[in-house]
């Protein structure tokens, strides 16, 4: 399970080194593979260890090519997602597309959400962090089931 946020830098080149304590469950469980692509609500990318990606793409292989919205998913998810081998300094290469896409710069966040990672700018991920309590203070809509039953 990936949590926490944490400030990366991006080199010339468009790689980040991910943080020490990921790389040994990393290298464990993919040998350092993963597989990086865009989110489809969010200006920002996912990255996954390999098994992770793996099971969204047998997901993915049961839509219907035939349905418009299920072809959408399919294109957007896996036409973008791209292999990263994490190399022995435990640096990453971004494709430049997908960096474009989620308009990353020198400083990226780097935040553990379960099985994957998200990839923020900076910037964007603070503005979002605040839309986000800003939401919550302000919620219009009522708490779904599941969020009256957590307990924080």
């Amino acid at each position: 399970m990936f949590r926490g946020a944490t400030l990366v830098n991006l080199d010339s080149k468009g790689r980040l080194a991910v943080p020490t304590r990921h790389r040994e469950k990393l290298n464990e469980e993919s040998a350092g593979l993963m597989v990086c692509t865009i989110d489809l609500h969010q200006p920002c990318l996912l990255l996954y260890p390999l098994p992770a990606w793996e099971i969204i793409e047998q997901k993915l292989s049961r839509l219907s090519s035939m349905n418009p919205a299920e072809r959408r998913v399919q294109r957007l998810l896996l036409g973008h997602a791209s292999e990263c081998q994490m190399d022995g300094a435990g640096r990453i290469l971004l494709a430049p597309t997908l960096r474009q896409h989620a308009g990353l710069s020198k400083e990226v966040m780097l935040v553990g959400q379960f099985n994957k990672f998200e990839l923020w700018d900076e910037q964007t991920w603070y503005q979002q962090v605040k839309d986000d309590i800003d939401a919550e203070l302000s919620a219009k809509l009522p708490l779904t089931d599941r969020l009256q039953d957590l307990s924080l």
